[in-house]
């Protein structure tokens, strides 16, 4: 028997400086401080629109050598917004703090992609509505994201609360 795990709860990260990072999340993902640690040089953080404790705990070891990219261990950490027109703000505002590092479609997932000031990858992504997931249900395809015309066919579609049922799952 499997544990019967329902979604992601939260993700840990090592950062080199607790503040600077505690300001990157707030500025990009809107995320505030729910606690902090002292002893352990740690804050958590949570979503504005969250209903858990915290999404994010980091953990402040000061400077040490950034993991080579490819290597074993964490890709990426992905963010889901409730309509597609957040990517596009998404978009602006990492490119702004020079953050930016390319977008894609994954089919029934829609995404921008950035790095935290510790070179940590970060994904920003609109799911369609499940109902259209189609031909998608079952593939992961990487294409390039058309994103104008993504927003003129899901512009005011809100899917960030779509959650399957227990009953589907059982």
């Amino acid at each position: 028997m499997s544990v019967q795990a329902v979604r992601l709860n939260h993700a840990v990260l090592y950062v080199s400086d607790l503040e600077r990072s505690i300001a990157f999340y707030s500025e990009v993902l809107g995320m505030e401080v729910a606690a902090r640690e002292p002893r352990a040089n740690a804050a958590f953080l949570r979503l504005v629109r969250s209903g858990n404790h915290h999404d994010l705990g980091l953990f402040g070891i000061g400077a040490r050598p950034p993991r080579p990219r490819g290597s074993i261990g964490l890709y990426h950490l992905a963010w889901q917004v409730d309509a597609i027109e957040d990517l596009e703000a998404a978009r602006m505002l990492l490119a702004e703090r020079d953050a930016y590092t390319g977008e894609s479609s994954h089919g029934a997932t829609k995404s921008i992609y950035g790095i935290d000031p510790d070179g940590n990858e970060l994904e920003v992504m609109w799911m369609l509505p499940r109902a259209a997931w189609g031909e998608y249900e079952d593939t992961a395809p990487i294409e390039r994201l058309d994103l104008p015309g993504e927003i003129r066919r899901w512009g005011g579609v809100a899917t960030g609360s779509e959650l399957r049922p227990v009953e589907a799952t059982r």
